[in-house]
């Protein structure tokens, strides 16, 4: 595998990195504060379901960006510790192509299908 296939990648975690910070910035401080809208043509029962569903997509949202955060920054440390591109399941080299399609991937294809199975199979 190419040095500069693997800096091109670390570039892009880097960038992923950064867009995901930026993304979770914008999700925290765009949360509704404490005033409730005035007035709800269908009750106080409705406007309070509207606003947990609300909570709930954004704490989902939130989850997610932090999962994706937490896959980048393994990947990031990989570089730092020279172990980028070894599969944690088998220890053999990840694919070049699978890199490249998703770099913070951390299981070779053949781990990958058995975690999938074996998820599937719970």
């Amino acid at each position: 595998m190419s040095t500069t296939n693997f800096k091109i990648i670390q570039l892009r975690l880097e960038k992923d990195h950064k867009r995901l910070t930026e993304q979770l910035e914008q999700l925290r401080a765009s949360r509704p504060t404490e005033n409730r809208r005035e007035g709800s043509p269908f009750g106080k029962r409705e406007e309070e379901a509207a606003e947990t569903s609300e909570l709930e997509n954004r704490m989902a949202l939130e989850k997610r960006i932090l999962d994706q955060m937490a896959e980048v920054d393994n990947a990031l440390s990989k570089f730092e510790k020279g172990n980028y591109g070894i599969c944690e399941g088998c220890d053999q080299p990840i694919d070049i192509n699978r890199l490249e399609a998703l770099p913070q991937a951390a299981l070779c294809m053949s781990c990958k299908a058995v975690q999938a199975k074996n998820a599937k199979n719970k």
